[in-house]
This record gives structure tokens, sequence and C-alpha cells, in this order.
């Protein structure tokens, strides 16, 4: 299978590196596309793949061709590939372009339309996706074998992806954030700001994982730290009372939003 990135950079960069990683296919069976040349051609060099610079010439021999382009992007490097994208599959990473909207300039390709995080560049991504109506069974697979091999891969319907844009998309920005509150409160109770971020980080770890190996509910989990009268229900008790829920589930809502605004 012939795979080319249009695209080089750190999320094209992490696919196309899970990918050689997991086996899917070999560096050089990888074609790799970037209007910069410094990006394309270290890309290649590294993996082994090769660097072309223009996008048809990347397409043209491609089974699959992942478009890593940033939204603004999107139409003139699809327009870029004339008919070379005819027959082929054609996988999108692209925030706020629906199906319909790709398929506009896909040539012909068949279309799918997903959503992956940062962690994906660390093989720790959370990655949903959904084909138009000419993706097959075989199609969707091989998705879910891509994004699978930076994290996890979910399929879903494509109505189901401004959600996940909200929640999981853009998710790792609110985890930092807090990363962020946590190491400012070790500062401020006299940890140093070294000690005080490392910490914060490997809570957050170690929490995910937690929740991650043993399936419990975050509820049961959380229950489970806070002792009655404690220093956990003492902390729990701020933050309810300042609402943080409430505020992480508006967050969520407000990105969702956005995501549809870039849609339309």
């Amino acid at each position: 299978m012939k795979i080319a990135s249009l695209g080089a950079g750190r999320m094209a960069g992490a696919l196309v590196r899970g990918l050689v990683k997991a086996g899917v296919c070999a560096a050089s069976d990888i074609a790799v596309a970037d209007v910069v040349a410094a990006a394309r051609e270290a890309l290649a060099t590294e993996l082994g793949a090769r660097a072309f610079a223009t996008n048809a010439e990347a397409v043209a021999e491609a089974d699959v061709v992942l478009l890593c382009v940033k939204p603004n992007d999107v139409a003139a490097a699809l327009d870029a590939c004339g008919n070379a994208l005819a027959g082929k599959l054609l996988i999108s990473i692209a925030t706020g372009w629906s199906i319909s909207a790709l398929t506009a300039h896909a040539g012909g390709a068949r279309v799918i339309r997903a959503m992956p995080n940062t962690p994906a560049q660390v093989g720790a991504g959370a990655t949903a996706y959904a084909g138009d109506a000419a993706a097959t069974a075989t199609d969707l697979e091989l998705a879910g074998r891509i994004f699978g091999a930076v994290g996890l891969a979910v399929a879903v319907q494509e109505k189901q992806l401004d959600a996940v844009t909200g929640l999981s998309g853009s998710g790792p920005a609110y985890i930092f954030l807090v990363m962020e509150a946590l190491s400012d409160g070790g500062v401020a109770a006299g940890l140093s700001r070294p000690l005080a971020t490392q910490l914060a980080v490997q809570t957050v770890l170690g929490a995910g994982r937690l929740a991650a190996e043993t399936g419990e509910h975050p509820a049961l989990l959380r229950e489970a730290v806070t002792s009655p009268g404690g220093t956990t229900a003492a902390a729990l008790g701020v933050l309810e009372a300042a609402a943080v829920r409430s505020a992480f589930g508006d967050a969520v809502a407000a990105a969702v939003e956005r995501s549809r605004e870039l849609g339309q």
C-alpha cells in the first residue's frame, strides 16, 4: 500500500511515523509533499520516504492520501492534485471541513474525515473518523489501522465529529491548563516551579492511566481518593463552589459550537 501525505507538519509527521512503526506500510511507500521544502525534505529523510515538490506528483502512485494541511490551505492543496485523486482514498484531518466540502474538491476520491488530537505525536492520541457514502468497510478499517497506530481510534457518524472536536480534539489544551493551574498552586504552597510542574504532569498522567487501565468510572476513582473530612474533600469543595465542573462542560460546548461555525 502506498501512502501520500499532503503536509509535513507535526500531525503529518506523527501519522507517518506511527504507520511505519506499526508496520502498516514501509517508509519507502510513503510520499511527502509540502510547500515548505525544508519540512518535506526533513520528514522524508528521517523516515527514508520520498519527497515531492507538488501534491500531484506525491499522490500520483498513492492508494491513500492523508490531507494534513491547515484548514485555509485545503482547497488549494486538493485542487493542485487535479485528476490524480480519482479512485483513491482521501483521509482528511482538517478542522472545519465537512465531508461534502471535501468531496467538492476531492476529484473523485472516496473521503474519510477524521479528528485526531496532538497526543498522537507520542502515540497516545484519540481520533474519531467518519466516511462518505462511497467509503467502503475496508476503507474504514484501514482508517482505524492508520489512526490506531498513534493511539485510540473510533468510528463515528459525521454529525458527531463536532462533539468530538470539542471534547478530545481541543481537550489536550484544557488538560494543559489544569497542569498549569496545579503547578501554580504548588508554587504558591512553597514548591519550586520545576518540582511543582513535574508533580502536576505526573499526577495527570497517572490519573489518566489509572482510569484507562481499571476501566472504572471517573466518579468512582474520585470517591476512592476522597476521605470524609479530609484534604481532598476540602479541595473538591472549593472546585465545586467555583463551578469548575460546569466550566468544563461550557468549554466543550463552546468548542463544539465553534467547530460547527467553521464547517459552514
